[in-house]
């Protein structure tokens, strides 16, 4: 297949390399879900880190190949073993880290769809012979979606359909039963210095509880530093809100977000899982520029201090900056005040409220 002169002819079977992280991952469902309507014959092979396949694993028609990459070495000769012998039309090499270029060398394809020039980074040049198109501007979604284009095939619209299993959206029932106005609060990202405050979370979810009167649930993964971030938020709160923090997996997460009115989280994995089943993200954004990385179908609930950050810690306007540039400082999120988030409630509320008249 050459990557100059293609007629958009369904490829037999592509390999997809995009092993993390959560938020990402979710990102290139609708790619899968593109090639599955224009292409139903072709095969799909996605090589998925073993967090995120916890979540997506049961995506219909699409061949898992899941990468552990806290295993080592073993980790990459695992991959080689169930790819050997193996040849696809193309590989789709949508993680630019050094790993993942390595992990790559386990492919066979003669086409090798990668990043343009301004997003390569870790020698990822060596690993492709195709590249995206280069667009300043692209949401992480529309930049991953572009990986078809190469192909002759354009991504027009956006589909999740992540499956939920029955048990996932029982235990969410259980938790949140009844329709009530409900707020869940996902306080923490792996990206440290793109977490908020405790005692501002814990200002918030006051306000929600007392002045709104909504439900307020607290969530969070069952690593030590999660529970500790939770436990000093709710150590600030005069409310109780209900503490899920540690006690679901990635599925009832999906499912507890599915029955929430809103979602309050810094930029991280549950911020694009709560967008793929279409509920509305209050996200927190100055560490990273929501254009780029905030919930793809919907932003006029974020707050977005990203520019006042550019200005504060690189003393330039958010837009002299190269797309995607991280500002990753200490303090940072502390240009995210109560007031913003408070704002935004109040004004999510009242447009929630007239919808259920």
């Amino acid at each position: 297949m050459d990557p100059l002169d293609n007629d958009g002819t369904a490829p037999a079977s592509l390999c997809i390399l995009r092993t993390s992280a959560i938020g990402d991952v979710t990102h290139v469902v609708p790619l899968m879900r593109t090639v599955q309507e224009k292409w139903p014959g072709t095969q799909l092979t996605w090589i998925i880190g073993k967090l995120e396949h916890k979540l997506l694993g049961d995506l219909p028609g699409i061949e898992f190949v899941v990468f552990d990459k806290g295993a080592g070495r073993a980790g990459f000769r695992d991959v080689r073993a169930k790819l050997a012998g193996r040849r696809f039309d193309a590989l789709l090499h949508m993680q630019v880290a050094l790993r993942s270029n390595l992990l790559s060398l386990a492919v066979k394809a003669p086409l090798r769809i990668g990043y343009d020039r301004a997003r390569s980074k870790d020698l990822h040049g060596l690993f492709v012979n195709c590249r995206i198109p280069a667009r300043r501007g692209d949401h992480v979604l529309d930049a991953m979606g572009s990986f078809l284009e190469p192909l002759g095939l354009t991504q027009t619209h956006v589909r999740w359909d992540i499956p939920i299993p029955d048990e996932a959206r029982a235990f969410a029932q259980r938790h949140l039963p009844g329709d009530a106005p409900t707020l869940i609060v996902c306080p923490v990202s792996s990206h440290r210095l793109r977490n908020w405050q405790p005692e501002r979370y814990a200002a918030a979810i006051d306000h929600a509880a007392l002045d709104l009167g909504w439900r307020v649930a607290l969530c969070g993964g069952p690593s030590a530093f999660e529970r500790e971030f939770g436990d000093a938020i709710l150590a600030r709160t005069r409310t109780r809100p209900l503490d899920l923090i540690g006690k679901d997996t990635l599925k009832q997460l999906l499912a507890l977000l599915e029955r929430a009115s809103l979602v309050l989280c810094p930029d991280s994995g549950p911020m694009h899982m709560a967008n793929a089943v279409g509920t509305p993200v209050l996200g927190l954004h100055a560490a990273s520029n929501p254009a780029r990385s905030g919930p793809y179908s919907d932003r006029q609930w974020c707050v977005d201090r990203y520019d006042d950050a550019a200005r504060k810690f690189r003393k330039k306007p958010a837009d002299a900056l190269a797309w995607g540039t991280k500002l990753e400082y200490p303090g940072v999120m502390d240009l995210v005040s109560v007031d913003d988030v408070i704002e935004k409630l109040d004004r999510f509320a009242a447009v929630h409220a007239a919808e259920a008249r």
